[in-house]
């Protein structure tokens, strides 16, 4: 008997509207510019389909390849009616780091959503453009 209920409680809640359908946040393109040594401009582009005041892209982080965060945007709001969206920060990278991963924060389901892998020794590459020098 409890097992007709179960599969209708399932089927409900994957049908029932709600946050969950938003998904994770991922980045779509990173533009780097280096302004003085180890100081690197990232105007990064995020996609979420951001709902409510629970689920929306509330980050994005600069890190290493090994992990190791070097920086990181907060989102203060929602951006329900501008998708995708890009945001602009000011990030220390050291000068023995050559590759950063960009990668986006949602409030629901964390990290997890497309990443941006960049080489700032390189004009340009799958997802991102350096400008300048």
């Amino acid at each position: 008997m409890r097992r007709p209920v179960l599969a209708l409680a399932v089927i409900l809640g994957t049908l029932a509207p709600g946050p969950v359908w938003a998904g994770k946040a991922d980045i779509v393109f990173v533009e780097v510019r280096q302004e003085d040594t180890g100081t690197w401009a990232f105007a990064v582009t995020v996609r979420h389909d951001d709902r409510d005041p629970d689920h929306w892209a509330d980050w994005w982080r600069v890190r290493t390849v090994t992990g190791r965060e070097l920086g990181r945007r907060v989102l203060l709001h929602s951006h329900v009616d501008e998708q995708p969206f890009t945001r602009d920060e000011r990030i220390r990278i050291p000068r023995d780091v050559r590759t950063v991963v960009v990668e986006a924060h949602d409030k629901l389901h964390g990290l997890g959503g497309a990443a941006v892998t960049v080489d700032l020794s390189k004009p340009s590459g799958p997802s991102f453009r350096r400008r300048g020098p």
